[in-house]
């Protein structure tokens, strides 16, 4: 199938967006697929890229890797 009009001639690396999820630990497969399914769809809809462009980096991080308000997660 052929990009749409809007899309011919312009470089894939323009296209290309990458999406980065930082989040802590304890999500299923089926919510990251979820997500990312979701995520997707939007970001093809609102910045009208071909699919396959899309990126979706998920980075868990651990609670006590993880500060807010000076505290570390893991302490409350």
């Amino acid at each position: 199938m052929p990009p749409p009009p809007h899309l011919r001639g312009v470089n894939e690396s323009v296209n290309m967006p990458v999406l980065r999820l930082e989040m802590h630990p304890g999500r299923t497969l089926e919510q990251k697929r979820a997500f990312v399914q979701e995520a997707t769809r939007v970001t093809v809809d609102t910045l009208q890229c071909p699919l396959e462009s899309v990126e979706i980096v998920i980075t868990e991080i651990s609670r006590d890797a993880w500060a807010k308000g000076g505290k570390l997660r893991s302490e409350g």
